[in-house]
């Protein structure tokens, strides 16, 4: 089953996504700004990847697609703890093309419409590097989270310490933020 958007579409990530994945996996622009430790990822490597990829309750993860741009990037509701209605969500937008035109805030929404309305959970969580502004302005001031702690120090990168900004979002901020939104 597809997850359909106004403009997006979440589906499931397929062999022909491959080569688009390794290409944002080894674009140093894209990985400073995600957390993890990055490696350069060979072509099997990245087979190795897709193949260890099956269904798997706890863990969803997905290509977004829109119809004229295609294959923009990839996000996730992982970590799914199925007794606490809880899960943690991240996302890539690989193609810069298709930055600045809302389709990242529209993931967002379309995952939590998913989360909360379709798989019932109470909650999402999700973390950004405290230079990645744009993702936390995005999650925070357009789509309902909030900031719910920094941890201190927590990121190595361009030769020094960076914290991790903890963001969330409850059922309840999302029912929240429709009402105060009619037109989301």
């Amino acid at each position: 089953m597809n997850i359909i958007g106004d403009r997006i579409t979440l589906r499931a990530i397929e062999e022909r996504d491959l080569p688009h994945l390794q290409r944002w996996a080894n674009d140093p622009d894209i990985q400073s700004m995600l957390g993890g430790w990055h490696f350069p990822i060979s072509e099997k490597d990245q087979r190795k990847w897709f193949d260890t990829l099956a269904f798997n309750s706890t863990n969803q993860r997905f290509s977004i697609e829109t119809d004229g741009e295609g294959l923009i990037g990839t996000a996730n509701i992982v970590s799914i703890d199925w007794q606490n209605r809880t899960a943690f969500h991240g996302m890539l937008l690989g193609e810069k093309a298709a930055h600045g035109k809302g389709y990242a805030q529209e993931v967002i929404k379309t995952i939590m419409r998913y989360s909360f309305d379709e798989l019932g959970l109470e909650r999402l969580d999700g973390d950004m590097i405290e230079y990645n502004e744009p993702s936390i302005k995005l999650y925070t001031e357009k789509c309902g989270w909030k900031i719910e702690g920094v941890k201190k120090n927590w990121y190595f990168r361009k030769g020094r310490r960076w914290d991790k900004v903890v963001v969330g979002v409850t059922r309840e901020d999302y029912y929240n933020l429709l009402n105060n939104n009619p037109g989301i």
